[in-house]
């Protein structure tokens, strides 16, 4: 049984908790919307400093971090480069970049201060490495993302010698909340039932879930520095 800290309470990261508990496992999760063990701003330092410390007050360790936590920045402007806002820009990588930051700063002190080993799985996504320009051009989602990837593999060359890996996921579309727009566009649903092949259309938050929760176990303890590109084909099809 492991001691599992989630970020984000809908879509990829309450499918991973549903599945964790169902498996005996604990959980502890955070977000700005409920339903989670504590709500708040996770761009906030204080706020995820907190989150640890809850955590640990309740099951007395953190086994694994998942920082699932995050937005699309499409509302508050981000798009192509030449008509993104400042806001659009600074909220995505905010949202996305600072609050990993952040989770993992907090829980990676801990484990360094009391010599416990542990494992981080941080959300990136296939746009990071596989543009979409028609429908998908969203350019401050693809550079948060592109962070995380660089971000995770400095970490995972850091902290092996600790014990403490850290990897993280690419998907492709997934059937979320987040993705309502792509969901209600029937070009795009078209779109992704070629470009992802093995799932035929979209993924559902289940199939990420499944990812997280392997890089996350004993099964993947000699696994760090990875980037699990779970597309449904998208990476390679044209």
């Amino acid at each position: 049984m492991a001691v599992l800290l989630i970020t984000g309470s809908t879509g990829i990261a309450a499918a991973t908790a549903q599945r964790a508990l169902a498996a005996g496992d604990d959980v502890f999760t955070a977000g700005l919307e409920p339903p989670v063990d504590l709500e708040g701003d996770l761009r906030d330092e204080g706020i995820c400093d907190q989150a640890v410390v809850l955590c640990l007050e309740r099951y007395g360790r953190i086994d694994a971090l998942f920082n699932c936590a995050g937005i699309s920045g499409r509302k508050f402007g981000d798009g192509p480069l030449h008509e993104c806002s400042n806001e659009g820009w600074d909220i995505t990588m905010e949202s996305n970049v600072r609050t990993m930051f952040l989770l993992s700063r907090a829980v990676l002190r801990h484990w360094m201060h009391t010599g416990a080993q542990g494992a981080i799985v941080n959300m990136s996504s296939v746009l990071a490495s596989s543009p979409a320009p028609y429908h998908f051009a969203s350019h401050a989602y693809a550079a948060s993302k592109g962070a995380i990837i660089s971000m995770t593999r400095a970490m995972a060359a850091y902290y092996a010698p600790h014990g403490i890996r850290v990897n993280a996921i690419a998907p492709g579309l997934v059937r979320t909340p987040m993705s309502a727009r792509a969901q209600a566009n029937d070009q795009i649903l078209e779109y992704i039932a070629h470009k992802q092949p093995l799932s035929k259309g979209m993924l559902e938050a289940g199939d990420i879930a499944d990812s997280a929760l392997f890089l996350m176990s004993e099964s993947a303890r000699h696994i760090t520095g990875i980037v699990l590109t779970a597309d449904g084909g998208w990476s390679v099809t044209a």
